[in-house]
């Protein structure tokens, strides 16, 4: 059994050229994410309690009616 030929480092198809696509930029959108992204970082025993995004919403959206509600009655 011969061995794989090592590959030249270049692993594009031959019917792409480099020269169709832009130059990649990192952390292009960073800062736009920075500013409206809307994930959060959840603490692991919230995480444990509250395993997928239905059951965090449903537990938030429960606690601010509940707020509103208090806040009525004061």
């Amino acid at each position: 059994m011969k061995k794989a030929k090592p590959s030249s480092g270049d692993d594009l198809r031959p019917e792409y050229r480099r020269s169709d696509f832009d130059r990649l930029v990192r952390g292009k959108y960073v800062e736009r994410l920075k500013k409206g992204s809307n994930v959060v970082i959840l603490d692991p025993r919230v995480a444990r309690a509250f395993p997928t995004s239905e059951a965090v919403n449903e537990a938030l959206l429960s606690l601010l009616d509940l707020a509103k509600k208090s806040a009525r009655r004061g």
